[in-house]
């Protein structure tokens, strides 16, 4: 693996971990919204990441045809992570008898977001430390490329 290869896979894992701390600090933003655009609770949402070959995210960016295996879970060495989008939990939301809210339903329940704030809190701790990762991994390239022109001169 080369050094650009290398700094675009650590860029591309620094992109998934800053959208895993977006959607968890909006699931968190929105823990007691019990009434969204189209008029129901809110519901947690996740970010789908895709592992993709770097040889195909390379030949996509550069507009040319892969050589070689193109396709995720393919034999590629060097991998990319890819966001592909972002996915709705439809698990159903807690119940909370509460007849005096404007959102109680006609038996007096409130249905709240499925979003639990400590399973959040996780996610947002290891996406920060994936992040980390990522970034002593740019750190380190830039140190080993700073080493090898000090060689040359």
């Amino acid at each position: 693996m080369d050094f650009l290869s290398a700094l675009k896979i650590a860029g591309s894992g620094l992109s998934a971990q800053r959208t895993r701390v977006n959607v968890a600090a909006s699931n968190l933003a929105n823990a007691e919204s019990t009434r969204g655009p189209n008029g129901e609770a809110y519901h947690r949402r996740d970010p789908v990441l895709t592992a993709v070959p770097f040889e195909a995210s390379l030949a996509e960016a550069s507009g040319q045809v892969p050589l070689g295996p193109a396709m995720p879970g393919s034999n590629a060495s060097a991998t990319a992570v890819q966001v592909t989008g972002i996915q709705e939990d439809t698990s159903p939301g807690k119940k909370v008898y509460l007849p005096g809210h404007p959102d109680a339903d006609p038996n007096g329940f409130v249905t709240f977001p499925n979003v639990n704030p400590i399973n959040e809190t996780v996610n947002l701790i290891t996406a920060q430390r994936g992040y980390d990762a990522n970034a002593t991994a740019v750190e380190t390239l830039k140190a080993m490329a700073q080493r090898a022109l000090d060689i040359v001169r």
